[in-house]
Formats: structure tokens, C-alpha cells, sequence
């Protein structure tokens, strides 16, 4: 009898191996699968490469267990050269989905025309799914008078995304956290640049996509952010000097630690690498999903 439970047992085990054993071509995924997107300039130049394009990409990084994109191209309402549905339908075949995009149009004379590119970038970028616009960068101000011009510019597209069901961001590199303008003649009567942008823009029209590196590089620890401005970080860019977690300026843990509690989605963002850019993204993916002080998905509360 006990001959006859082992030889069975030995069969259970040996059809469960061959059931679940990876076919040869198969891609690996993480057996830990958080909810974690990831900015597609980081393989900019896989996108340009005419050898891989959009579509190696978008396969390659649904294989690596990411689930959402932000993109970083958009012209004449196409997104990498392709209408919003044929984006999407690309990206749900690869189980992923199209969380935000970075696109920018400064304000010109005569606004009607920059307001007509922004009503087609937001139904195109709705069209492609998105919960979020984000306007990746500005020109530095000259003076707090055209700052103050650019937080009511950011407040009107705010309000036109508001309209769509998308929400409004901008991201920061660190030259808002560098640049200090005079508020007054007094040498203390000033203010930085991102400090003036987060109290002068209507928190019920603009967030703030905080790119944590950036912040840093700029003298602003991002904790130090969400203690000062708790509420205003819907989307956090996390980013190192290359792969994630590999050259120790970074300190992620004490970061998720102690993380703001509107933070909903964490997009990787990879600048530069010491690995082929491929392996640079799906180890700075594994470093979060083996991260213990990670929260599986900060999207579900």
C-alpha cells in the first residue's frame, strides 16, 4: 500500500513539474508581480532602433511583468505614430495598459490654437485609456509675475483635463527645487521655483508627479516633500543614478517608508545603465518587486 501512495504521489508531482515548466522561448516573469509602470524613454533608443521599434518594446516589457506604461511621444494626435486605439490594442495584448503621458505646449500669443492642441491631446491620450496628463518640463521663469502666468495656465488645462475624467500633473527635474525667485526686496523674501508652483495651482486641477532623483539632485529629499505638501503626489518617478537601488544615493527604503499616502502608482524611470538597456529596466523592476518595503499596489486603497 505505501508502494502504491508513492509511485502515486511521484506521478501527482511529475505531471504538476510538466504542467507548470517553462517552454523553451517562454518569457521568465517575476513570481512577485506589484503594480509598477514604467516611462518608455527609458528604452527611447530601442523605440528609434528601426531593427525593434515600438512593438519589440511593448512585447518586451509586458514579458518583464510591468503593468502600465507612460509614454513619451506624441504628435498630431498619435501616439508613437499611431492612433490612440492602435496603441491601446497593442498594449492589451501584452497585458499592459496606458497609464499617463508626457507632452508640453507652451502658452503662445493668440491661445487659441495652443487650447485646440490641447483639446486633441486630451482626447487622444483618453482615447489610449489614460488616467493622466503630465507636463514633463517648462521654461525656467524669469520672475514670479510669469511663474504665477504658468500656474494659471496649468490650472486651465487642469480644468479642461478635469472635464475629459483625466487629471492634470507636472513633473520636476531639479532645477525647480535650484531656482529661487525674489518675492520682495528683502534677500529672505524669496521662494523656489517648485515651492511657488505647488501653493500657487489649484490642488483640485493640478498634481504633481514627483521624480524622486530629480528632487534630490535639486537639495529636496522627497519624504521632506510629502511631509510639506501631504496630498499633492499622485504619481511618483522612481529613479537612481542607473539600475534602481545600485549605487546607494538612493535610500528607497526610508523613501517607502514614510511615503505619501495619495501616491497611487510608481512609474521606473531609467536614464542611464550599466546593463544593456533591457536588462537595466527588468532589474530595476525586480529590485521593487523584491523589495519588502514596497507595498504590492498602492493604487488600492
Amino acid at each position: 500500500m505505501r508502494t502504491f501512495q508513492f509511485i502515486l504521489l511521484f506521478c501527482m508531482a511529475s505531471l504538476i513539474c510538466a504542467c507548470t515548466a517553462k517552454k523553451e522561448g517562454e518569457p521568465v516573469r517575476n513570481t512577485t508581480e506589484k503594480n509598477i509602470g514604467i516611462q518608455l524613454y527609458s528604452l527611447r533608443d530601442a523605440i528609434s532602433d528601426s531593427s525593434a521599434g515600438i512593438d519589440s518594446v511593448i512585447n518586451a516589457v509586458g514579458q518583464m511583468a510591468y503593468k502600465y506604461v507612460e509614454t513619451a511621444n506624441y504628435s498630431g494626435g498619435k501616439i508613437y505614430g499611431m492612433s490612440p486605439e492602435a496603441f491601446k490594442a497593442k498594449l492589451d495584448a501584452a497585458g499592459l495598459s496606458a497609464l499617463s503621458c508626457h507632452v508640453g505646449k507652451t502658452p503662445e500669443a493668440g491661445m487659441d490654437s495652443v487650447w485646440a492642441w490641447w483639446d486633441q491631446c486630451i482626447a487622444a491620450h483618453k482615447a489610449a485609456g489614460m488616467k493622466y496628463i503630465v507636463m514633463p518640463s517648462m521654461p525656467e521663469p524669469e520672475d514670479v509675475k510669469q511663474l504665477q502666468d504658468y500656474c494659471g495656465y496649468f490650472n486651465q488645462i487642469g480644468e479642461k483635463c478635469n472635464a475629459a475624467g483625466l487629471k492634470f500633473g507636472y513633473h520636476n527635474h531639479s532645477a525647480e527645487f535650484e531656482t529661487v525667485l525674489p518675492l520682495g526686496n528683502a534677500a529672505s523674501d524669496s521662494i523656489t521655483w517648485y515651492d511657488y508652483m505647488v501653493q500657487n495651482t489649484d490642488s483640485s486641477k493640478v498634481f504633481f508627479e514627483l521624480d524622486v532623483y530629480w528632487s534630490q539632485k535639486g537639495g529636496r529629499l522627497a519624504t521632506e516633500l510629502f511631509k510639506q505638501y501631504p496630498g499633492r503626489f499622485d504619481l511618483l518617478h522612481i529613479k537612481d543614478e542607473k539600475e534602481l537601488g545600485a549605487s546607494g544615493y538612493m535610500d528607497f527604503e526610508a523613501l517607502f517608508n514614510n511615503i505619501d499616502s495619495a501616491v497611487k502608482y510608481l512609474i521606473v524611470e531609467v536614464e542611464q545603465y550599466d546593463l544593456p538597456a533591457f536588462e537595466s529596466v527588468k532589474a530595476s523592476l525586480d529590485y521593487l518587486n523584491n523589495a519588502a518595503f514596497v507595498k504590492e499596489d498602492y493604487s488600492a486603497k
